[in-house]
C-alpha cells in the first residue's frame, strides 16, 4: 500500500468572513440612533456587507502584500514622479468613495451625519486601514478648504464627488479629487514651526496668490493624490499653509520631486514619500502667517480619524480573537472556556466598547461644533478631549492587537493573518498626526488657553457620572490637578490625559451602556488602577459570559 501522502486537518479555525459587523455592535447602533443618525442605518448595513464579502477581504490582502512603488522617470529619462498602486488598492479606494464617506460630513445640513460618517470610516477600517489614508485626509482637508473663496467653488464638485478617478490629469479634468498633507521634514519632526521649506510669492503676496516652494518634505503623505497642503515659510510672515497641486496650472507637472517611499512597518499598501520642492506652484490659503492654524484645522480632523481608526482595529482584533476562541479546543474545551482566557478576552471586550462609544461621541462633538457659537462642553470635547483620546485609544490599539494575535497563537503570527495585519496597522495612529507626548502637551495648551470649556466638559462628566462616588472621586481629582502649576501639568501630562480618558468613558458607559458593562469597566479602570497588561483584571465580580456575548456571539 502506498504511504499516506496527506493528513487530516482539524480543530483548525478559519477567520471570520462574512460578518454582521453593525447588527452585532452594539456600541456602534446605540450611537447611530443616539446620535440622529437612525437615517443612516440601511446604507451602513449594506456597506457592511459588501466590506466584509471574501472579494472585500482579499482586496485588502492583496493590496498589502503587494505594496506600491515608484517610478520616478520614464524610459527615456523624464522625470514623472509616478507611484504605482496594486488594482486592490484601486478598488478598496472606489468602495469607500461610491459609499459618499468622503464628503458626508460636509455635503449636507442633516443631523447625524458626523455620526453616520464616522460609523462608515470605523466599519472600513476593520477590514482595511491604508485606504483610509487619503480618505482622511480629503475630508480633513474640505474643512479647511470650503473657506476659501476663490478656490472652493473650482474643487468643491471633486471634492465631493462619489465616484473613483485614478487618472494621473491636471485636477480641473478629473471628476474627483483627493487631497494629501505635507508638514513633516527630516530636521524638526512635530516640530512645525522649524520647518525650512520656502515659498517666495511669484507676484503679488498673499491670501489665494501663487507662490513658488523650494525644500522638501521627510513624510508626503499618498503622494499620487491632485493635491497636498503644504506648510512652508514666507519671507515677511512666518509659516502658511499652500494649495499644491500635483499639476500647474500650464498643464505640466508641478515641481515636486519623490524621491523614495517609506518602507513602512505597516499601513503598506498606501504610499508614503520624501520630496523636494524645486519652485513648486501653491496656493497660499488663509491669512500669511498662519499656516499653523491652518494646518491644524485639518490635523484636528486626522487625529479624530486616528481614534476612529484604533477603535476600528480594537474591535476587529476583538471579533478575530472571540471567533478564534469559541471554536479552537484545547485542553478539553473551547478556549473562550477557559478561565483565564475569559478573563482575558472580557478584558479586551470592555477596551473595545469604551473606545467604540468615546470615539462617536467626539463624531457628535464635531458636528455641534459646525455652528457659529457652540456649548462650551461641546467645544471641549472636541479641541481638548480629542487629543487625549488620540494618545490614549491609539495606545490601547497597539496592546490589544498583539493579546488578539496571542490568542491566535502561532496562526495569529503568520501571513496573511488578518490580526497580523492589525498588529503591523495599530502604531501608525499613535505616530501620524502627532505621538503621544504631544497629544498630552497639546491638551494641555488647550486647557490652559480655554479654561472656561475644561470646566463645562468636566461638569458633563458630573452629571454624567450621576452618583457613582468613584467616578466622582476621580473627576475631582482631575479638577485638583487641572489647577496645579504648568510645569507640573507637563510632568504629569500623560497621567492627566489617561485619567481624563478613562473617566470620560466609564462616565459614557454609565450614561450610554447596560449598567453591567459600565460597573465592569469602572471596576476594572478606576476602582482597581490602570496597570494595563490585557486580562490582569478581577473578573470574579463581573458578568463575563454577557459580556462576550454582547460583544460578539458565540454563533456569530
Amino acid at each position: 500500500m502506498a504511504p499516506d501522502t496527506h493528513h487530516d486537518v482539524f480543530n483548525q479555525v478559519d477567520e471570520p468572513a462574512a460578518q454582521d459587523m453593525l447588527a452585532h455592535d452594539a456600541a456602534l447602533l446605540h450611537a447611530l440612533h443616539r446620535d440622529h443618525a437612525r437615517w443612516s442605518q440601511p446604507a451602513l448595513q449594506d456597506y457592511a456587507a459588501r466590506l466584509t464579502s471574501p472579494s472585500t477581504w482579499q482586496w485588502a490582502q492583496q493590496a498589502n502584500s503587494h505594496p506600491p512603488r515608484l517610478q520616478a522617470f520614464d524610459a527615456r529619462g523624464r522625470r514623472i514622479n509616478t507611484v504605482h498602486y496594486h488594482p486592490c488598492w484601486h478598488a478598496l479606494l472606489t468602495l469607500f468613495r461610491e459609499q459618499g464617506l468622503v464628503s458626508l460630513p460636509y455635503d449636507s445640513t442633516r443631523a447625524g451625519r458626523w455620526t453616520a460618517w464616522a460609523a462608515g470610516f470605523y466599519l472600513h477600517g476593520q477590514v482595511e486601514q491604508g485606504s483610509l489614508c487619503p480618505a482622511t485626509m480629503t475630508t480633513a482637508a474640505i474643512g479647511v478648504l470650503r473657506h476659501e473663496t476663490a478656490l472652493w467653488p473650482h474643487i468643491k464638485a471633486g471634492l465631493y464627488a462619489r465616484q473613483f478617478d485614478g487618472i494621473d490629469r491636471p485636477w480641473p479634468d478629473k471628476q474627483a479629487l483627493w487631497v494629501g498633507m505635507g508638514m513633516t521634514e527630516k530636521q524638526g519632526g512635530s516640530d512645525v514651526r522649524a520647518n525650512t521649506t520656502l515659498a517666495v510669492p511669484e507676484g503679488p503676496s498673499g491670501r489665494g496668490q501663487a507662490y513658488r516652494l523650494t525644500g522638501h518634505k521627510w513624510f508626503y503623505s499618498a503622494p499620487m493624490s491632485d493635491a497636498h497642503l503644504v506648510v512652508a515659510q514666507t519671507p515677511d510672515a512666518g509659516p502658511a499653509c499652500f494649495w499644491v497641486p500635483r499639476w500647474q496650472p500650464d498643464g505640466t507637472r508641478n515641481a515636486v520631486q519623490l524621491q523614495q517611499l517609506k518602507d513602512k512597518v505597516g499601513n503598506r499598501s498606501n504610499a508614503s514619500s520624501e520630496v523636494e520642492f524645486h519652485g513648486a506652484y501653491g496656493l497660499l490659503l488663509g491669512e500669511p502667517g498662519r499656516g499653523i492654524p491652518t494646518i491644524i484645522e485639518m490635523a484636528t480632523t486626522t487625529r479624530l480619524c486616528c481614534v476612529l481608526g484604533s477603535s476600528a482595529i480594537l474591535r476587529q482584533a476583538l471579533v478575530q480573537a472571540l471567533h478564534y476562541a469559541w471554536r479552537r479546543q484545547a485542553f478539553g474545551a473551547a478556549l473562550a472556556q477557559q478561565p483565564l482566557m475569559r478573563a482575558v478576552l472580557a478584558d479586551m471586550a470592555l477596551e473595545s466598547e469604551a473606545a467604540t462609544t468615546l470615539a462617536m461621541r467626539l463624531a457628535a462633538a464635531y458636528e455641534a461644533c459646525e455652528g457659529a457659537d457652540p456649548p462650551l462642553a461641546e467645544r471641549a470635547w472636541k479641541r481638548l478631549m480629542t487629543p487625549a483620546a488620540k494618545f490614549w485609544v491609539c495606545k490601547r490599539a497597539v496592546e490589544v492587537t498583539g493579546e488578539a494575535m496571542e490568542v491566535l497563537g502561532g496562526n495569529g503570527y503568520v501571513e496573511p493573518a488578518v490580526v497580523a495585519r492589525l498588529f503591523r496597522e495599530a502604531p501608525v495612529n499613535s505616530i501620524w498626526e502627532g505621538s503621544g507626548n504631544i497629544m498630552c502637551l497639546d491638551m494641555l495648551r488647550a486647557l490652559a488657553k480655554e479654561p472656561e470649556a475644561a470646566q463645562a466638559l468636566l461638569a458633563s462628566l458630573v452629571d454624567a457620572a450621576g452618583e457613582d462616588h468613584h467616578l466622582l472621586a476621580d473627576i475631582h481629582a482631575l479638577q485638583a490637578l487641572l489647577h496645579r502649576p504648568a510645569d507640573e501639568q507637563a510632568l504629569l501630562a500623560r497621567w492627566i490625559a489617561q485619567k481624563l480618558v478613562l473617566v470620560a468613558q466609564a462616565c459614557l458607559l454609565r450614561r450610554h451602556a447596560p449598567a453591567w458593562v459600565a460597573d465592569a469597566f469602572i471596576a476594572t479602570r478606576i476602582v482597581h488602577g490602570t496597570a494595563r497588561v490585557v486580562g490582569a483584571i478581577d473578573a470574579r465580580a463581573i458578568d463575563v459570559a454577557t459580556l462576550l456575548d454582547r460583544a460578539w456571539p458565540r454563533d456569530a
